[in-house]
């Protein structure tokens, strides 16, 4: 099975998470932010990047919780203009490895790959699931454009009514 190569790739061994947990830094250099801004589809990520928790989860599992931090140029679809914005997402995900997720056949439950889990891309698909399809500059409203009326329609059967 061939790896996958992610933009922001930030690998952690499941088998050296210590039984209390750790806590992980993460911050993506400008190379990663603008392959991460090419792969969502915005214009610019300025700064991107989170601080979890990674703790062993049902034996073999990990939990991973904490926050994403980042700031990024969007465009608004009311006025098309550029506009940056602070973001800031909670994460929580769920990793057990193949044999026991298969087993669980819980939905939310990703599967540990090779013996590890990459907290980058925890972030960025993060990232890529929460931002807003629909972005607006803040205090932009869209105002109701007035449709105009429809001429009442004429049944084919008004002529039986006249006398």
């Amino acid at each position: 099975m061939k790896q996958a190569v992610y933009e922001f790739s930030r690998p952690l061994q499941v088998d050296r998470v210590p039984k209390l947990g750790s806590h992980e830094r993460l911050l993506a250099d400008s190379r990663e932010c603008a392959a991460l801004a090419a792969r969502v589809g915005i214009p610019k990520i300025h700064s991107f990047g989170g601080f979890l928790h990674v703790s062993p989860w049902r034996g073999g599992g990990l939990k991973i919780t904490g926050n994403l931090e980042a700031e990024v140029d969007q465009i608004s679809v009311v006025s098309l203009e550029t506009f940056t914005e602070q973001i800031n997402f909670q994460v929580e995900r769920f990793f057990l490895p193949q044999r026991e997720s298969q087993s669980t056949g819980e939905e939310d439950v990703d599967v540990i790959e090779n013996g590890s889990v990459d907290l980058g891309e925890v972030l960025a698909e993060t990232l890529a699931l929460e931002l807003d399809p629909y972005p607006r500059k803040p205090g932009e409203v869209f105002h109701d454009v007035l449709e105009s009326v429809e001429p009442e329609k004429v049944s084919p059967f008004s002529k039986l009514k006249r006398p």
